[in-house]
Parts: C-alpha cells; sequence; structure tokens
C-alpha cells in the first residue's frame, strides 16, 4: 500500500477515537511522529490527498464571508418553558398520531452549523442564518476534528451540528488569553465566524451531530435511525437519546438532562423533544418558522443544590399527597427557600431522594421549588416510607395509579385548598380570602363547599380572629362582587382535573355556558386544541358526580352568573397581538387588564415566548421584562397601555 495512503488512514483513525470516541488508543508523541513523516511525505512530492489531517489546520484570514443557499431549510426550534405548555405539544401530537413515539435529547448552547457531502466527500461548512441562507465557514471547519472528510455515504447529504466550546476548554482557554471570553457559547460562535481560522484552531471547537438536514438518496425511518447513522459515518454526538412512549416518560427524561447537564463539560440550555417517527413528521408538516413536531423545552429556572432535613406529607384538593421536603436554607430566584415538592411517592423514589440526600432543586416563576434529583447522599440517610393513612385526617389513603389520595372529601386541608384555589385571582377573584381565612371558616364556620361563602353574615364573620368592622366589609363586599364572573374564571374555579386557564377560556369560548359544557360529547372535547383524552375524561365525570352538579346548581342559586366570553373586537387595538403583563400596574389589576386586552382582539400569555409580540411592563417587572428586552421585543409602559385603551 501506498505510504501516504497508510498514515493518512492511521492518523484519521486515531483522531476518531480520539476527538470522536474519546478514547485514545496511542500516546499523543506518536501520533505526532506519524503526522510529522506524513507532512514530510507531502512536502516532498507535491501532493495532498483530500482526508489528509494535515487539511486540519487554521489556513490564511479570508476577507469576508461567501453566503451559501441550504439544499433544505434547515428551522429553528419552538420553545415551552413551563410544563402546561409542553403538555400543550403533547395534546397536539396525540390529535395528529395515535400512541405517538418521542425521542429526547440535550439542547446545547452554542452557534448552529450545517455541512454538505458529495459523493462521500465533504464539500462545505456553514452557518444557519437565516434558516435559508448562511455563511460559509469551510476554513474554520476544516480545523475541527470531530467530523469526517469523507464517508460511506454516496450521495448529497446536509448534516447538522451545534459548534460548542467545552466549559474546561474555555477555562484553559481563558487562563492566557489576553482577552478572556465571557461565555462557551460565545466563544463557540466567535471561533467558527471568525475571518481568521488560525484563531479558530486556538479556540478548540467541536461540533455535536443531532440532525439529518437532507438526503439525496433513500431516506431514514426515525430520529433513533439518524443518530445510528450519524454515528456509523463517525460524526461526534453526544451519548444522550431518550426514547419514550408516554409523555410522562419525556417529562421523565428532560428532568434527567437538568439533574445531568450540571456535571457534563458542554453548555446547555434545555432539553429537545422530537417525534420519532419521520413519515409522521413530513404529515405533521412546518410553519413558517418551526417543524410542528419538535418543541425545545428551556430551562430558564434558578437551580441550587441543598440536603433534605425531613420529609413532610401534604394533601391538596384533590385528595392528592404530595411529598413535601424541608431543606437547608439556601439562595435561590432572590429569595431564600427552605421548602421544594416532589410530585408523588414514586417521583421521590425515582430521584432517589433520601433524608439527609444533598438534592438539585429548581426555583421558577416565584413558585415553591421542586426537586429535581439526589446529587449526593450521606451515610446517616433515611429512606422516606409510603404512607398508609391521610397524615391530616387518618382515613387509610387509596392508591391510584403512581398517586397516593386520600378519599375523605371534607379533609380539612382538601377542602382548605379547594377554596383557596376558588378565590383565588385567576379564579372568582375574592380578595383577601386567604388559605389562612378558609382554615379559619373550615373550623368556625363548618365551612365544606365554595357555595357556603354566599350565605355567610356579617355577624358570622366577626367570629373569625383578624375580623374587625372593615375586614368585614370588605370581605362581604368582595364576595357579593364574585357573583358576576366570567364563564372562563368560574371552570377555572371549579377544580376540574387538567382545566387550567388556557383550557377554561377555550371551553368558555366553545360552549357558551355550564349547562351546553355538561352536555357535551368526548369527541367534541378532543376536538379541541388545548383538550387531550385525560383532560377530556375528567371533564366528562366531573359533570357526572351528582355531588359536583348539587355545588353547581347551589352556586347559581346563590346568585353567582357566569358570564359567557364576548367576542373579540375584529381590528381592535391588541388584534394578532400575543401579550405578557409583568410587573405592577397601578390603575388596573392584572386580570382587569387581561379582559381589556383580550376583548380588544389580544391573547394573553403567561410568560415570554417565541410567540410574544408585546410585553406590558409596570413597577418592579423582573425577569420577564429582561428576556422581552434580549429577544427584541416590543415592550411599553402603562401610561402607553392606556392610551392604546383609549
Amino acid at each position: 500500500m501506498d505510504r501516504m495512503r497508510q498514515l493518512i488512514d492511521i492518523l484519521n483513525k486515531w483522531a476518531y477515537e480520539y476527538y470522536v470516541l474519546d478514547n485514545p488508543s496511542v500516546s499523543d508523541r506518536e501520533y505526532d511522529r506519524l503526522y510529522d513523516e506524513l507532512r514530510a511525505l507531502e512536502e516532498s512530492t507535491g501532493r495532498v490527498e483530500f482526508d489528509s489531517p494535515t487539511k486540519r489546520v487554521g489556513g490564511e484570514p479570508i476577507k469576508e464571508f461567501a453566503r451559501h443557499t441550504h439544499i433544505s431549510r434547515l428551522y429553528s426550534l419552538d420553545k415551552c418553558v413551563t410544563y402546561e405548555q409542553l403538555n400543550a405539544f403533547f395534546t397536539r401530537m396525540e390529535k395528529a398520531v395515535e400512541n405517538p413515539e418521542y425521542t429526547v435529547e440535550f439542547k446545547y448552547d452554542g452557534l448552529t452549523v450545517c455541512l454538505t457531502y458529495e459523493n462521500g466527500k465533504f464539500v462545505r461548512a456553514t452557518t444557519r442564518g437565516n434558516g435559508v441562507e448562511g455563511e460559509d465557514v469551510t476554513a474554520q471547519a476544516l480545523t475541527i476534528h470531530s467530523f469526517p472528510l469523507t464517508i460511506n455515504y454516496t450521495g448529497t447529504l446536509e448534516v447538522q451540528g451545534e459548534a460548542i466550546i467545552r466549559l474546561s476548554v474555555l477555562e484553559n482557554y481563558n487562563k492566557t488569553a489576553k482577552e478572556p471570553l465571557k461565555n462557551a457559547r460565545n466563544a463557540a460562535a466567535g471561533a467558527i465566524r471568525n475571518l481568521d481560522p488560525k484563531i479558530t484552531a486556538e479556540r478548540s471547537p467541536e461540533i455535536l451531530f443531532y440532525n439529518i438536514n437532507y438526503m439525496s438518496q433513500g431516506s431514514l425511518p426515525t430520529q433513533a435511525a439518524h443518530f445510528e447513522f450519524l454515528k456509523k459515518e463517525g460524526f461526534k454526538v453526544y451519548p444522550f437519546l431518550r426514547l419514550c412512549k408516554t409523555p410522562q416518560q419525556v417529562i421523565e427524561a428532560v428532568e434527567e438532562i437538568e439533574v445531568a447537564r450540571k456535571n457534563i463539560d458542554v453548555l446547555t440550555d434545555g432539553a429537545v423533544i422530537k417525534l420519532n417517527d419521520a413519515e409522521v413528521r413530513q404529515s405533521i408538516g412546518y410553519t413558517d418558522k418551526f417543524p410542528r413536531w419538535a418543541m425545545a423545552y428551556k430551562f430558564e429556572a434558578e437551580e441550587s443544590v441543598t440536603t433534605v432535613k425531613e420529609i413532610r406529607w401534604q394533601v391538596g384538593r384533590t385528595g392528592k399527597l404530595t411529598p413535601l421536603a424541608i431543606v437547608e436554607p439556601v439562595e435561590l430566584a432572590g429569595a431564600t427557600v427552605q421548602r421544594a415538592t416532589l410530585n408523588n411517592f414514586g417521583d421521590l423514589t425515582k430521584k432517589d431522594v433520601k433524608v439527609g440526600s444533598k438534592v438539585l432543586i429548581r426555583r421558577s416563576n416565584e413558585v415553591i421549588p421542586e426537586i429535581l434529583g439526589a446529587v449526593e447522599h450521606s451515610q446517616t440517610g433515611e429512606e422516606v416510607k409510603k404512607p398508609s393513612v391521610c397524615p391530616f385526617c387518618g382515613t387509610p389513603v387509596e392508591e391510584v395509579g403512581a398517586n397516593i389520595f386520600c378519599p375523605n372529601k371534607y379533609c380539612r386541608p382538601r377542602v382548605v385548598g379547594k377554596v383557596a384555589h376558588f378565590a383565588s385571582k385567576d379564579a372568582m377573584d375574592i380578595d383577601g380570602l386567604s388559605e389562612k381565612t378558609a382554615e379559619q371558616m373550615y373550623d368556625i364556620l363548618n365551612l365544606r363547599e365554595c357555595s357556603q361563602l354566599y350565605g355567610y353574615t356579617a355577624l358570622e364573620l366577626s367570629f373569625l380572629e383578624g375580623f374587625k368592622d372593615k375586614k368585614i366589609a370588605n370581605t362581604v363586599a368582595a364576595i357579593q362582587k364574585s357573583k358576576q364572573v366570567p364563564l372562563a374564571r368560574f371552570l377555572l374555579a371549579l377544580g376540574i382535573d387538567g382545566v387550567g386557564k388556557v383550557a377554561a377560556a377555550d371551553l368558555a369560548k366553545r360552549y357558551g355556558s355550564v349547562e351546553n359544557l355538561k352536555n357535551a360529547t368526548r369527541e367534541e372535547l378532543l376536538a379541541m386544541d388545548n383538550v387531550g383524552e385525560i383532560t377530556a375524561d375528567a371533564i366528562l365525570n366531573w359533570f357526572k358526580n351528582p355531588n359536583n352538579m348539587a355545588e353547581v346548581n347551589d352556586l347559581l342559586s346563590a346568585g353567582v352568573t357566569p358570564e359567557p366570553p364576548k367576542e373579540p373586537v375584529r381590528g381592535g387595538v391588541f388584534a394578532g397581538e400575543s401579550v405578557v403583563l409583568t410587573g405592577t400596574l397601578s390603575e388596573f389589576k392584572r386580570s382587569e387588564a387581561q379582559k381589556l386586552i383580550e376583548e380588544r382582539g389580544g391573547e394573553c400569555q403567561s410568560s415570554v415566548t417565541g410567540k410574544t409580540t408585546l410585553v406590558i411592563a409596570g413597577e418592579a417587572a423582573g425577569s420577564k421584562l429582561d428576556k422581552a428586552q434580549k429577544m427584541g421585543i416590543r415592550i411599553i409602559d402603562e401610561a402607553e397601555f392606556k392610551s392604546m385603551l383609549s
């Protein structure tokens, strides 16, 4: 065999082991010895083979980046930041295909690049750009060793990956750099989009591949097959891909990523969820910006590690028992955190949480933090025992699937939770009726059903601690005012499992009254975008329960009047706008402002996403405002909001 060819094949094999497999079989000294021999042969013969490793060095600086049109458009991903938004994605997928299977992967925080191959040879590398056209960065990519110059596939091929710089590499680079780089994402983008390939080489970026964007010959049936194809052809992929058959398995994989990303050498900012079946993907298609069959779950929340001191059991308004962890105080998102939740006993077991364990906790949207998983155990750690009776009323518990329930509907925390939910701002908006007040009403006024609120007199309220004339008058007024309530908020107040703000609003628009919703069919409910099978069955079962219907009738008899939604004003000032309210408005309650926006054609969102077009910022606006500024979303203050209303 030609010695030059022999050296190239050996060196490329060793480079693949080192850069792609992270498993070198020879020393650097041995590699350098053969590399020097190859370079001497090339210099003496004037011949350099296409796939010679000597081509992977920084060449001369280029004057500017040429533009290149991708063979197939490179779409970005739609994003969500809450499980409620992710569940809406699952519902859409379940309507499009029976028993969908998903894949879950890490979402890397770097620069998207696209590599093209023709006749088995590397042709060019480009940035994603606007998805249709990107910048040609071939000279820069040639300094990177995590992809092959030749492959077995002989058709035209586009593969997609993320250019990244490992955190350890960045740390070492900054030790001697004249101008240290701020973060790994900017470092990677700056390395690839630098006109001097030698600077690219100095920063040591690599590319992690995850998608086949175009194949001229044949096709692959699944995302998992994409993953295997890339590995087989010698592209570097991150060794994490979860196949999930249910939404719960997807969420578990997302949480697995959120814990694991703290211990890996790559900057990540989320998880990517895709339908696995390629044929189904084609039938579902794309929007103008995103594939409809994929979703990026972004980790926006702040996280920290702390120690579990104790596990207590809470009982919610549905009777579900939820483990509450009492933890060592830790600063998180501007607050001192001493409690964190888990979903259920199975979740606690799966995440391997024990008393004494160090755990990763997350806090987002100003709510109580949740535990993502254990990161270390104490030698004196204690296993958490499964409860057999309700810790509050002593009733034997019932297990339904993965959850444990107290079946006593008049268990104190169940009633208190139900009343607090009923009175909350997004529901009946009874100002001042807190959980503490509901607890007093349970103990002193024998409160058991929400409809009883409308029968209490000022004299009865005077028996409650802290209730003087002014507070009594305000509470009576707030209860009376709540009788006139939008139907969507009334449906939310009923506490039907799975019916949150979005579903309640959709149901109110679709049915227009409680009576119509009571007579809805399963087929009608499933035809709605944000109602899946579980929620549809929960709605049907709720209205079949005679106790629930008796409570609805008692509420209506007490004068509660759910108002059907008004038709939005066509061409209204907020028509076509997706609006987020943040901070405190001086002249409007949040619920009032939302109503005014929706009546004028707008749609209100709970968080800033890629779909948001307008943010209304009041005083003390926080992270939502910061995010909107970074994303370039239009922002107005309360004065401009009032001007638009008028």
